[in-house]
């Protein structure tokens, strides 16, 4: 069935003025959908260098090309749909001249900043959109009864619900910060993106789906179209009307509302699917775009049912939009023009089958390479991962461009004349027809899958293999030659988000001065500083500042001087153009980010702390050790916990010191204890000089909002039970998570098993490792990545409790909990001289005691991993405990059991 060639009665498309044909009208309606998307593909390419360059991405999408689509082909399927005379089309091209008028001023006014513009481009965007509602609803008001008439009635209330988006973009352009931008932009997504483009997709797939797939419409499609607009609709308002009250429940309400909708709508062409499975572009795509809008739903629907507050739901919408428009607003324009437009264009049967089948081409590689490295993309993967992913998906999606240039110039076969039969094939000339080209065999859309694939797997593993964990580089400061000043000023808008600087190369023609404003656009606190000097401070999440850095005369560095940032990536180059070659920085030149971390060659000493080191030399009078005694279990059932993050200079070895970030003021942080039910509130506070984290592995639970990044000043609230018995790890999981572990962040939960049995003595080691900076500094991160750790300690400190043994009473049974916190080394728990008569480790016995003939001399542990031995010592004496990784043992993990008769 092809509702949309020939309708009965009347012309197959609306003419144009001056009695223009189809085709002709179809060419030139179609040009600006056309020049808006080669637009967004020369703009992502060069996004580093184009200002706003996000927020022009994803409008050139869905207002300059979307849009277009929508007014040209609702009208097309309007006049296919509706029975009744044809109107003219002069109001329609008037239309069309005017919003790409609109959306002209719009995208010109954003990158210059000019707001006034930007609000009258907005309001003539939402006048002629509404102007071409009220047409359609007359149309469709005047038009007969038709089985699918209701469908026109789904692009009137999209197209009356873009003026109310349109507005609400023009005042997110005002720049209205905090808990109303996130409000208003989700307003804006739901109104524009679920209202304006969800609701014409939905309905016109209802039939342009079957007919893709050259099947029937199923059975009962047509009740569905009457009855479908209204969840939709009422999923768009709810969701909008909770935003802009400021009711989160509302909109998660809204979007299930919304979400049961399209399930809806999916009904009767999942049976059309069913019965005909897409093999060609067109359906793929448009399958695929609809799955990606239920994915998005979901994780909208599950932002707003979780999220704690409206800041923390900006951050997952921003998230979500990129998908909507790659995954669901690109993929299914891609297929309606790809099918549509060798229709519309007409030119007899074979030259239709001729376009159609060279917008086919690839058909199956091009829909798998957009979705895998779409998901790809998403996933928590290294930067370069995850640029190499979307180019794949640009590439994958702009390949139809390329293709409908082709189809628009390829030559006419003879079997394209209309009436001409179609000339059959030389015999041995191997060359596949169109149709054959357009229908590919299945071992062929097989291959062409699995190439797909191949080309994601392989940019993936060059990006792991390619992306370093670190970019530190040498310092230009005082490197800068004489040059004349130029007395020019060149100035530059800088972002920071995802640990980068965007930009991140600074052209400055040489002798120029360099003002960089720069705004932290990222969810944790950065900073900016210069090889010469300059820096911005710490900017919290929303914050700008002015850097002057100075008249530029040779390249230099910049970076973030956050612990571990820089080795992330967050650097950028400052390029003085037309200068002469700086000279080269001698070996070991290199000034670093604060923190000591920067510029360390892996696994060498950083001057100062690791020098001091001396296993055996006692610490200052007065030392107390940690005490590893295990507190008791407390009583009740919820447990309601404080911890303060703080900055803490603290001795970790005898006359060494560093700055440790500690959980309430000690590193490992306090032990918390409870049994299998209880439930933990955990308030966390920031008072630290940088943002940290804290992740439970005694909860179970969903990690993006309760282990998010907490800035300075800040606090939130981390709630779990206690589903599972053992000694179980916390620690700080912002990045790099290696240096905040190293750095004191961690410390034990223990869960005991039920019908523990009592003991005479109960203590708790955590082994960790040190990669100790400069005295006073914090650890040194290339250290940490190369695992050459300076001291491997029980419970913080080098030796503490061989200067400070830990106490027992012959005939008493200890138990001992051991937990290796890492973050790189395991442990061989092993106390000299004892025999261990219970071995718990990671959930279950490996010894119970029940057999007074079987023992256990070590209990060896990963990193992150923990457990229990129990012992009685024979005699009074000394008995020395250590990680039987010896190496480990003589850099500190070691102490003694003091044992009294």
């Amino acid at each position: 069935m092809n509702i949309f060639l020939t309708p009965p009665g009347k012309p197959a498309a609306p003419q144009g003025p001056g009695g223009m044909n189809r085709a002709g009208w179809h060419l030139r309606a179609n040009a600006p959908a056309v020049f808006w998307l080669v637009a967004l593909v020369v703009v992502v390419l060069i996004h580093r260098n184009v200002p706003d360059s996000g927020w022009l991405m994803v409008h050139l999408l869905f207002l300059g090309a979307v849009t277009n689509s929508i007014l040209v082909w609702s009208w097309h399927f309007a006049q296919a749909l509706l029975r009744g005379p044809t109107p003219d089309s002069r109001g329609m091209a008037a239309r069309l001249v005017l919003l790409n008028v609109a959306v002209l001023a719009v995208v010109v006014s954003m990158v210059a900043d000019i707001w006034l513009l930007t609000l009258l481009g907005s309001i003539l965007v939402g006048a002629v959109v509404a102007a071409h509602a009220v047409v359609l609803g007359l149309r469709a008001r005047r038009a007969l009864p038709s089985r699918f008439g209701a469908t026109v009635w789904y692009y009137v209330a999209a197209c009356l619900l873009l003026p109310v988006g349109a507005g609400v973009g023009a005042a997110l352009a005002a720049n209205v910060a905090g808990e109303a931008h996130a409000r208003l932009l989700l307003v804006h997504l739901s109104v524009n993106v679920l209202g304006f483009v969800g609701l014409t997709v939905m309905g016109t797939l209802m039939t342009l789906l079957p007919t893709m797939l050259r099947t029937r419409v199923a059975d009962g499609a047509d009740q569905v179209a009457r009855h479908g607009a209204f969840p939709l609709l009422a999923g768009v308002l709810l969701t909008a009307a909770g935003a802009a009250a400021g009711v989160m429940f509302l909109c998660t309400v809204g979007l299930l509302a919304y979400l049961g909708g399209v399930v809806y709508v999916c009904i009767p062409l999942a049976k059309a699917v069913r019965g005909k499975p897409p093999v060609n572009f067109a359906p793929l795509s448009a399958i695929a775009a609809i799955v990606w809008l239920a994915v998005s739903l979901t994780r909208l629907a599950g932002l707003t049912a979780t999220a704690g507050s409206w800041t923390a739901l900006h951050q997952g919408i921003e998230s979500v939009a990129p998908v909507l428009a790659a995954g669901f607003a690109a993929q299914v324009l891609g297929a309606a023009l790809s099918y549509l437009l060798p229709v519309v264009l007409g030119g007899g049967p074979a030259r239709v089958r001729q376009r159609t089948a060279i917008l086919d081409k690839a058909a199956v590689f091009r829909v798998v390479l957009v979705n895998v490295a779409l998901v790809a993309s998403l996933l928590p993967v290294p930067s370069l991962v995850r640029v190499g992913t979307a180019f794949l998906v640009l590439a994958g999606l702009a390949w139809f461009l390329p293709l409908l240039g082709v189809a628009l110039l390829a030559k006419p076969l003879e079997s394209s004349t209309p009436g001409a039969r179609p000339a059959a094939p030389a015999a041995g000339a191997g060359a596949p027809s169109p149709r054959a080209a357009w229908n590919p065999a299945p071992g062929r859309r097989w291959g062409m899958a699995a190439a797909g694939l191949a080309v994601v797997v392989l940019v993936v593993v060059a990006g792991i293999v390619a992306d370093p964990s670190s970019l530190p580089g040498p310092s230009q400061a005082g490197t800068q030659a004489a040059v004349h000043a130029t007395g020019q000023t060149t100035t530059v808008e800088m972002t920071m988000k995802d640990m980068r600087f965007h930009p991140s190369t600074v052209d400055v023609p040489a002798g120029n001065r360099l003002v960089i404003h720069v705004t932290n656009v990222d969810s944790m606190v950065h900073d900016l500083v210069t090889a010469g000097g300059a820096e911005s401070g710490r900017l919290y999440p929303g914050e700008k500042a002015t850097v002057d850095a100075g008249v530029i005369a040779a390249n230099l560095d910049g970076w973030c001087s956050i612990v571990g940032h820089r080795q992330q990536g967050m650097v950028f180059s400052i390029v003085a153009t037309g200068a002469a070659p700086a000279p080269t920085a001698m070996p070991g030149m290199d000034h670093g980010a604060s923190g000591g971390t920067s510029g360390t060659a892996p696994g060498a000493a950083s001057p100062g702390a690791a020098s001091l080191l001396d296993f055996m030399k006692q610490p200052a009078a007065g030392f107390k050790a940690h005490n590893a005694v295990i507190p008791p279990l407390p009583a009740g059932t919820v447990h309601n916990v404080a911890l303060k993050v703080t900055d803490q200079l603290t001795e970790v070895a005898a006359g060494v010191k560093q700055t440790l970030w500690t959980y309430n003021g000690t590193a490992p942080g306090p032990t918390l204890r409870g049994k299998v039910g209880d439930k933990f509130n955990v308030t966390l506070t920031n008072d630290a000089t940088m943002g940290h984290s804290i992740d439970f592995h005694a909860g179970s639970l969903a990690p993006d909002q309760p282990m998010r990044t907490v800035n300075p000043g800040e606090s939130l609230t981390y709630t779990f039970t206690a589903t599972r018995a053992g000694i179980w790890m916390y620690h700080c999981s912002t990045m790099p998570m290696s240096e905040h572990i190293a750095n004191g962040m961690f410390g034990a939960v223990i869960i005991d098993p039920p019908k523990l049995p009592p003991v005479d003595k109960e203590y708790v080691l955590i082994q960790s490792e040190l990669y100790l900076g400069p005295q006073d500094g914090v650890a040194d991160l290339a250290k940490i990545q190369a695992d050459k750790p300076d001291a491997v300690v029980f419970n913080g400190y080098a030796n503490q409790y061989g200067f400070r043994p830990l106490t027992a009473k012959v005939g008493e049974k200890v138990r001992i909990w051991v937990l290796d916190a890492g973050p790189n080394r395991a442990t061989s728990f092993h106390v000299v001289g004892g025999q261990f008569s219970t071995v718990w480790s990671e959930g279950r016995y490996l010894l119970d005691g029940s057999d007074p003939t079987a023992g256990s001399q070590a209990l060896a542990l990963a990193p992150a991993q923990g457990g229990f031995v129990e012992l009685t010592f024979p005699q009074a004496g000394s008995y020395p405990f250590v990680s039987h990784y010896m190496v480990d043992a003589e850099r500190g993990a070691r102490g003694v059991f003091k044992v009294a008769g």
